[in-house]
């Protein structure tokens, strides 16, 4: 897919890229997976600039993570990570996860220009964006979710996202009061099991584009197979085991939002949901979400391992207060972390 030696001679020219000890292995996730559209962001500050690390460009073709990005012994990607790690400013959950780049490898344009993002049909500017649209293929196994939660009575409990649809946050949209620009997530897709259960449940949540601090602004859950974040009871056939592979697709045509989900043994489940309005998947008009939707947004996709086990613990909704020391080798021997492999992952237009 790319001439390693070519990607190695760029690595030693960088000087301020501190990962050049860990990218001398024989397989790559870029040998078996399209990086070219990715960006990486990793539960570390090796650099200890007090930022969260990310891996961008043409680097992502050569790099490796030993825990936390990966080939496993079948060739599928694996993203592992533990609940306690340093975290994004926007977030109190750690990940390893890519996260879409349209530009491709031209890091000349910014990570939030309109080229580097998609929207919908309905934007007013609409084709100044690098797609309109755009389709998330994948095939992944939930291997493990973390075990140990103070709170476990909080629906983020025991729980990993593997995919989602991202709002770019825009404080001058904010301020000028246009009803866009939260940074919110029209879809988050989610694989929840509690420790004594046999099975885990898939669903999906939307979150009603409303600023952050506005009581309506909620994620709402829809069941795949299994149940909601809210039921605690054992999804049993009905659920997916860990190491049981499913698939699903985000494909977003016009203002649409198409959603597929497969599994061997498990019916096929589908949902749509026009973004630019406040109709919910359910077909029923939502009064307390934004009338227009995420019209006015721009977007970006994301898939991998979105730890939802947050270590903070407080009064919060997403404050669950899990387990985890901040040493990786000890939270994976304790069973604090999560891991997440793929087998196929695919952006398309």
């Amino acid at each position: 897919m790319f001439n390693k030696l070519f990607c190695l001679s760029l690595l030693v020219g960088l000087s301020s890229n501190a990962w050049s000890t860990e990218t001398h292995v024989d397989v790559l996730p870029a040998d078996q997976f399209d990086m070219s559209n990715w960006k990486l962001t990793l539960p570390l500050d090796k650099d200890k600039n007090g930022k969260i690390d990310e891996i961008e460009g043409v680097a992502m073709y050569y790099f490796s993570h030993p825990d936390y990005f990966f080939l496993d012994e079948n060739k599928q990607l694996v993203f592992q990570v533990p609940n306690k790690a340093i975290t994004t400013s926007g977030s109190s959950n750690a990940r390893s996860e890519l996260r879409q780049m349209v530009r491709g490898t031209d890091t000349g344009i910014s990570v939030k220009s309109p080229k580097n993002n998609f929207s919908l049909a309905v934007h007013p500017e609409a084709k100044t964006f690098g797609a309109i649209g755009g389709k998330l293929d994948g095939t992944v196994k939930v291997e493990h979710v973390s075990l140990h939660a103070k709170h476990p009575e909080k629906y983020p409990a025991f729980s990993v996202v593997v995919g989602q649809v991202h709002a770019n946050k825009d404080p001058a949209m904010i301020e000028a009061k246009t009803g866009f620009g939260y940074g919110n997530e029209p879809i988050k897709i989610f694989y929840k099991k509690w420790p004594h259960h046999k099975t885990g449940s898939v669903f999906w949540t939307y979150e009603r584009n409303l600023a952050e601090k506005d009581p309506n602004r909620v994620d709402i859950a829809y069941p795949v197979w299994g149940y909601t974040w809210e039921n605690t009871k054992d999804p049993q056939s009905s659920g997916v085991k860990l190491g049981e592979e499913f698939s699903y697709r985000i494909n977003i045509i016009g203002n649409v939002m198409h959603l597929y989900f497969t599994a061997p043994n498990h019916k096929t489940v589908s949902y749509k949901i026009d973004l630019s309005n406040n109709v919910d998947a359910n077909g029923k008009v939502d009064e307390k979400d934004n009338s227009h939707g995420y019209s006015g947004d721009s977007f970006y996709y994301k898939a991998g391992a979105y730890g939802q086990c947050s270590v903070k613990d407080g009064e919060g909704f997403w404050s669950t207060g899990c387990a985890g020391t901040g040493d990786f080798v000890v939270d994976k021997a304790n069973g604090d972390y999560n891991r997440v492999s793929f087998s196929k992952l695919q952006l398309s237009k």
